[in-house]
């Protein structure tokens, strides 16, 4: 019986180490994640964002790290995301079906002043998803770890 009891403390003893010994870890993926500020009506400058974006995403996947990117539109900015005004429509149609995890977020406040001054509603173009405010939206952003550009 007292081998028996050994027998079974050893077991147990071998269980525990094994139990707590650290685990083969598998690699973390590394996730970047950025938030592009666009509030001027300026095509150059719409430009500059859209190749800033895709220098971003072209770098990321070259060293296979995976990036989150999103484009916030606001004040005369938000031409860019309007479906009647924007110079670079076809471009961001073209970038949205080439780059995953891109989007494009309008300021709904805006969006609202510019229907109002209009009398009409200000249309978007389809990969624009309309946020409450544009300001709030980098503000939350930022507070969830995307660094900030302004180009």
């Amino acid at each position: 019986m007292e081998n028996f009891t050994r027998l079974l403390s050893a077991f147990a003893l071998a269980f525990t180490f094994f139990a707590i010994a650290p685990q083969e870890v598998s690699a973390q993926e590394v996730v970047h994640k950025i938030a592009f500020h666009v509030n001027d009506n300026d095509k150059k400058r719409m430009n500059l964002v859209l190749n800033n974006v895709q220098n971003v995403r072209k770098y990321y996947d070259s060293i296979g790290e995976k990036v989150i990117i999103e484009v916030v539109a606001y004040g005369p900015g938000l031409n860019m995301l309007r479906s009647d005004t924007s110079p670079v429509a076809d471009r961001i149609a073209k970038m949205s079906l080439e780059i995953d995890n891109l989007q494009f977020a309008a300021c709904g406040n805006t969006r609202a002043k510019m229907a109002k001054k209009a009398g009409k509603e200000i249309p978007l173009i389809d990969e624009a998803v309309q946020v409450q405010s544009g300001v709030v939206r980098l503000v939350t952003l930022q507070e969830q770890g995307y660094s900030y550009v302004r180009p």
